[in-house]
């Protein structure tokens, strides 16, 4: 990529499925050296968008260059400059850990006179030299993933994609993960480029850009993204929660919905007001939690929904989109 220019720039990038539109003309640009986040639920586009920026689907419509290339007319030169970790698992497990870094680097062309040191450095990198002879198929899935993201480092790219890099895994392996990719961006000095639906990744993000149902809703660091919803995050369990919703619009003034099985809406010193709720609403209580804004309030605000309601209603989406592409 040119000295000092984006590591990733895209204009207007539109991809249709038949009748539905995936990706809806997004824009936005990562800076070289940021860990830039897409947060979202399962179906709201990530994988699609990183699937275009990677030269695996073409756009319906706009633009978008990587690594200072264009993923359409320049296609062979974004691909010798990135490297991917796929959502779903792409290694051989009867190859040893060690032999499918190999058959990678034959891929990419890495030249034989530094393939052995390469292939060292990286599994030094993810803490996996002393397995590098077994056959990955008696690796955790942890230590897969590491491999993967290994061989996504091997042919030295000037940006990584992540997609969803640590979906599937048991909190406490997720959190290794996550200690990896933060060395490795400060070791290879490069670009990440991740989706995730996790809120807890989302934070070690620089930027993160919150895609629903195909488009972008926010785009700023988690910090900025917390500050501008202000307000407390109240959740409440009745024992009628269609009458505690009128009660919250009638008496306080408050918009509320039901989500994850409670009347949810949002106030300034949520603690404060609890007292006054309880005294005032009218309606039974059964239980109450209040929390600071979180990256989850921040996709409720823009969103009307949370990222986990908005998993089912998703994926319905996507299974439309799916159709639109004759079921492949």
């Amino acid at each position: 990529m040119p000295d000092g220019g984006p590591a990733v720039e895209v204009d207007g990038l539109v991809k249709r499925f038949g009748d539905v539109e995936a990706v809806r003309g997004i824009e936005f640009s990562v800076a070289a050296g940021e860990i830039f986040g897409f947060l979202g639920p399962n179906g709201a586009g990530k994988s699609t968008t990183i699937n275009m920026l990677c030269t695996l689907l073409r756009p319906t419509s706009g633009r978008a260059r990587v690594a200072g290339h264009d993923v359409v007319s320049e296609r062979d030169d974004v691909r010798r400059r990135i490297g991917l970790v796929f959502q779903d698992p792409t290694l051989d497990g009867y190859l040893s850990g060690e032999q499918n870094l190999r058959f990678h680097a034959e891929l990419y062309g890495v030249p034989r006179s530094v393939t052995a040191d390469r292939i060292a450095q990286v599994l030094e990198m993810v803490g996996l030299w002393d397995r590098r002879r077994d056959r990955v198929q008696t690796y955790s899935g942890g230590m897969k993933r590491r491999l993967e993201i290994a061989r996504g480092l091997l042919h030295s790219p000037r940006v990584l994609f992540l997609d969803e890099p640590t979906v599937g895994l048991d909190p406490q392996t997720r959190a290794s993960i996550w200690d990896y990719i933060r060395q490795l961006k400060e070791a290879e000095e490069i670009t990440i480029f991740m989706t995730t639906h996790y809120m807890d990744e989302a934070e070690y993000c620089d930027r993160i850009a919150i895609m629903d149902s195909g488009g972008i809703v926010a785009l700023d660091t988690p910090e900025a993204l917390k500050a501008g919803v202000g307000k407390d995050r109240v959740q409440i369990r009745t024992a009628d929660d269609e009458a505690a919703i009128v009660a919250l619009k009638d008496g306080f003034g408050l918009e509320a919905t039901v989500a994850e099985g409670a009347v949810t809406f949002s106030v300034a010193s949520g603690e404060a007001f609890v007292p006054r709720l309880f005294a005032e609403l009218g309606v039974p209580i059964v239980s109450v939690s209040v929390s600071r804004p979180s990256l989850d309030d921040v996709f409720m605000s823009f969103t009307g929904s949370t990222i986990r309601d908005a998993e089912a209603s998703a994926s319905d989406w996507m299974r439309m989109a799916m159709r639109g592409r004759g079921g492949r």
